[in-house]
């Protein structure tokens, strides 16, 4: 995970000299690469030169640039973050002993889907850039083929990331279809950096259905000038070397995404925001909260709104995002988690869940005394930010959690050995004992 106390990259910000060239900055660029007819929402002197003057201290994003980005890429090691194992968050041993009805999971590898990415992606920026890891990442099903959307980074836990896009049919009773196999997208990497906001990397995809459309959004990383950390300081939360943007791309299919640029401003967010968590129901729907027709989870309310559970960042206090239409947001002071009940720090909001019985649950990355933990908070769609409970166990699914054939499930690839690239699908055990408790 990227953290703001990360210094790698450091260097990408001194090379400031006339002759680096930008990169994917004309009106017939596109996120994917997909063909002339596929171009960027947010592209176009214009758009460049507002997005300029709204950020000045941002360093260009230049092929020399994302070259140096790459280059420390390919040396870093993490051993903290480098040694996380999916089952010490989500086996049945990280629950409670008594654990309570709502809680989701544990949660057991089911090989059948195990994805694993061979060869190499073609280098749209001609730079060399390959990836060692893949993590983080996200799931929908839509129309019968389940669509996953991963991280893919140099080396584990490094910067230099871009996000691909995978395939897979399913039957009607979601498994994988008879001599079906992955289909990695030959247009890959679908986001890429093409933004100032993304010189360092683009992150941790989340996807979601609503409006009629698909929303990606994911994690835009970049270096930190001094007159960048003077013009927003963040002394709740304090940034050092990198910087990173909630970003948002959208499709009608899947396939071809159109950038539509950040989320929250810096004035806000203080030069760090992390995670776009939205609750999402069993079928992948952003739900809408809080209105008079919560309650369902079916992601059809056309009353409350889509909220987004922000923890990292906006100088270090608890946020809750605001939207009627998932592009334009605005953001409060909510204290919406209470961990006093499992101890510890807070690190991440990492899912939030909408379980279709009127139950809202957030997965939450949390440590106790400094070991790395999950827990999970309960909260009811119709009070979403007033928390009811808290229980031990989690998934840690960055990129939200989706029933499969009635089976919630998520994926992770933390367990991968080193060289290679491969996501284990985790799934709840469908005939598992459900404690009858109450929060």
């Amino acid at each position: 995970m990227t953290t703001a106390s990360d210094t790698t990259s450091t260097e990408a910000s001194a090379d400031t000299g006339p002759d680096t060239t930008r990169v994917d900055t004309g009106p017939d660029t596109t996120c994917a690469d997909t063909g002339p007819d596929t171009t960027r929402a947010d592209t176009g002197p214009d758009a460049d030169a507002a997005r300029a003057a709204s950020k000045p201290y941002l360093v260009p994003l230049t092929r020399e640039r994302l070259r140096t980005v790459l280059d420390e890429a390919l040396v870093h090691r993490n051993e903290l973050t480098g040694a996380l194992s999916q089952l010490t968050f989500s086996s049945p041993a990280a629950y409670d002993s008594a654990r309570p009805d709502w809680a989701v999971g544990p949660f057991t590898v089911d090989p059948a889907f195990t994805f694993t990415l061979d060869g190499q992606w073609p280098d749209p920026d001609g730079l060399g850039w390959t990836s060692e890891s893949l993590y983080n990442p996200s799931l929908i099903e839509h129309d019968g083929t389940l669509h996953l959307f991963y991280r893919a980074s140099p080396r584990k836990e490094s910067l230099g990331s871009r996000i691909g896009h995978a395939t897979l049919a399913l039957t009607p009773d979601g498994e994988p279809a008879p001599g079906a196999a992955w289909v990695d997208d030959p247009a890959n990497p679908v986001v890429r950096p093409t933004l100032d906001d993304e010189l360092l990397g683009t992150e941790d995809p989340k996807v979601y259905r609503a409006e009629g459309r698909f929303w990606l959004f994911y994690n835009g990383v970049f270096p930190i000038t001094e007159e960048a950390r003077v013009a927003h300081p963040s002394p709740g939360y304090p940034v050092q070397a990198v910087g990173i943007d909630l970003l948002v791309a959208v499709s009608d299919d899947l396939v071809t995404w159109q950038k539509l640029g950040p989320i929250a401003d810096h004035e806000q967010t203080r030069l760090w925001a992390k995670g776009a968590v939205i609750p999402r129901d069993e079928h992948g729907n952003a739900v809408r909260l809080g209105g008079s027709g919560s309650g369902g989870g079916n992601g059809s309310h056309d009353d409350g709104d889509y909220l987004m559970f922000v923890s990292e960042g906006f100088d270090g206090v608890l946020h809750v995002g605001r939207s009627d239409d998932l592009r334009h947001w605005t953001f409060e002071p909510v204290p919406y988690l209470d961990l006093s009940g499992v101890g510890g720090h807070l690190h991440e909001v990492a899912a939030a869940i909408v379980t279709g019985d009127g139950r809202l649950v957030l997965d939450v990355f949390h440590d106790v005394d400094g070991v790395f933990a999950a827990s999970q908070a309960l909260y009811d769609v119709g009070r979403p930010v007033d928390q009811l409970a808290l229980t031990s166990g989690g998934s840690l699914s960055w990129g939200g959690l989706q029933q499969i054939g009635g089976r919630w499930t998520f994926a992770q690839g933390w367990d991968a050995p080193v060289g290679y690239r491969d996501l284990y699908f985790y799934r709840t055990d469908p005939h598992a004992p459900v404690p009858q408790t109450t929060p």
